[in-house]
């Protein structure tokens, strides 16, 4: 005998999938320097902060302004970078996303690729800005690959991000 039949419509999505799913792909990505990867120059893009301003873009009320610090602090320890550097930029640019979000409430394709852009060069410049305060002397030319790379992979992470969602809000 089949089971009885459940009505699908007026369900509510698992809270415990509409909840980690995000929150699991933006440490997966903060992740990605644990790749054993060998380069002579970073190449890697900066995956953990694409997916966390992908989701911010897709889902502008999905979390706080001040998600940005455990995601910040995660990275950092992860990644290798002084501790407190992804804190303090990746605040910064959630907070500059939520300001853009506010002001304008319609924006098409090009112009989140582009706030995209400018909030990738913004991080990977501030966080060697931030090196080389602490550590040592580096040229921004090192990261020119990276921010290309970044750029232009940026459409691939959303495109993901966006089923991702699609897979958080099933049913």
């Amino acid at each position: 005998m089949k089971a009885p039949y459940r009505a699908r419509l007026n369900r509510e999505a698992s809270p415990l999938r509409r909840a980690s799913i995000p929150i699991a792909t933006v440490l997966a990505g903060s992740m990605t320097p644990l790749l054993p990867l060998v380069a002579s120059a970073p190449v890697l893009p900066p995956f953990g902060l694409m997916v966390l301003i992908s989701w911010q873009i897709l889902r502008p009320g999905l979390w706080p302004v001040w998600v940005g610090v455990p995601f910040g602090v995660f990275d950092d320890i992860v990644g290798g970078q002084p501790v407190g550097s992804a804190v303090l930029l990746w605040s910064i640019i959630l907070i500059a996303i939520n300001l853009i979000d506010q002001r304008y409430i319609w924006r098409n394709y090009w112009q989140d690729w582009f706030i995209a852009a400018v909030s990738i060069i913004v991080a990977l410049a501030g966080g060697l800005a931030i090196n080389n305060f602490l550590v040592s002397d580096i040229h921004l030319s090192v990261l020119y690959p990276q921010m290309i790379l970044a750029i232009f992979t940026f459409p691939l992470v959303l495109r993901l991000v966006a089923r991702l969602d699609h897979v958080r809000l099933k049913r």
